[in-house]
């Protein structure tokens, strides 16, 4: 039995309670998650309320396992509600120059750079996620998602987006898409992701949740 197998399917909420109780501790807020590290510092957790893109970054580190350009997935599953746990190496932010450089690898995409091995690779998962995910947002390589290991070795995350401000948009439009868009036990925290929770005023997110309620 895997260690964090008693989280899988847990809310999202019971999930950052039990880390919490375990030592582990916030060490960062993107626009769909938060982000835990272990006690040991060698791992983090990434906790999202509603999650709908980032199965396939996953997919892409577990189709190039052991990829030196890639993070190492210790653990990953779905949640209550439609929320997601990823457990994964601790990374740090790389260096300005050093950022730069792997993106233009990427762009250059030269034969037998491992970095063309993933960008073909997420090219391929990006097409198939743009035919069967909703508010699919694409690829995204810029330089802040390359990171790096206590090592110094370069490593990209988070490769892939889901149209978040649209998402958001036409929930307060016209609910009734997103209902028909995402089934309901996939949405049901849709309104607990870390971007409204840091950036949305009050009535703004009364809103949100007024109009996520009339279709939950």
């Amino acid at each position: 039995m895997h260690p964090f197998d008693d989280l899988a399917g847990l809310p999202h909420r019971e999930v950052a309670g039990r880390l919490l109780a375990d030592g582990w501790n916030v060490c960062g807020l993107g626009d769909w998650a938060t982000v835990w590290r272990s006690p040991d510092g060698a791992l983090v957790a990434r906790v999202s309320p509603f999650e709908p893109a980032y199965q396939v970054f996953v997919a892409l580190c577990r189709t190039l396992d052991g990829h030196p350009l890639l993070p190492h997935i210790e653990f990953d599953a779905p949640l209550d509600g439609g929320g997601r746990l990823t457990v994964l190496e601790f990374l740090t932010p790389a260096g300005s120059a050093e950022a730069d450089a792997v993106v233009r690898r990427w762009e250059a995409a030269l034969p037998g750079d491992p970095v063309t091995e993933v960008r073909r690779e997420a090219e391929r998962l990006d097409a198939e996620a743009a035919r069967t995910i909703p508010f699919w947002g694409g690829l995204d390589h810029n330089p802040g998602n390359v990171l790096r290991t206590a090592a110094g070795e370069p490593k990209l995350v988070d490769l892939f987006y889901a149209a978040g401000l649209e998402i958001y948009r036409v929930l307060a439009e016209n609910p009734a898409e997103i209902a028909e868009a995402f089934p309901s036990d996939q949405r049901r925290y849709l309104c607990d992701i870390a971007a409204l929770a840091r950036q949305a005023g009050p009535g703004e997110l009364a809103a949100l949740r007024a109009a996520a309620d009339s279709i939950a």
